[in-house]
């Protein structure tokens, strides 16, 4: 791990990982509303019997936290689901009107600053993402050219 992931890992691990345990011991109200608000922007979730679509995010988000936090997987299977995860809850939120100022305004309004905020998620996850890849690529390069160099020296 580089010691500029850090702080991104630690903060939204513990963040993520929290949000998952929390969701663990959800009661049906909790759990109705948080997957009517997911199948409200993903229609394809409305299937989902409630409870079972909570536990699932939790499971999800406490799997995320936990390797944002623990750094065993590879860095860019970790990048790419903090990414994933950032994203969809972005258009969660951009496709729930309830939670803007008006029709056609995309700020929030008071109920939707509490998720307004993955935006900023988003961002640090796409910036790890390609911090991630551009690390990993220029170190690939480097290798490759050391074996080059060392074919062609023998």
């Amino acid at each position: 791990m580089k010691l500029r992931h850090l702080p991104l890992r630690l903060g939204a691990g513990a963040y993520i990982l929290n949000s998952g345990l929390d969701k663990l011991g959800a009661d049906e109200d909790t759990a109705k509303g948080l997957h009517g608000t997911a199948a409200g922007a993903y229609p394809f979730l409305s299937g989902v019997d409630p409870k079972t679509f909570t536990t699932a995010l939790a499971a999800t988000e406490v799997g995320l936290g936990a390797a944002l936090l623990v750094p065993v997987l590879p860095r860019v299977a970790v990048a790419t689901g903090f990414t994933a995860f950032s994203a969809a809850l972005v258009g969660m939120y951009l496709r729930t009107p309830a939670l803007h100022r008006g029709p056609g305004d995309p700020r929030p309004n008071p109920d939707g600053i509490g998720v307004a905020k993955d935006v900023i998620m988003l961002g640090a996850a796409s910036s790890y993402l390609i911090d991630t890849l551009t690390s990993s690529a220029k170190k690939a390069g480097v290798q490759a050219a050391k074996k080059a160099r060392k074919a062609v020296h023998r």
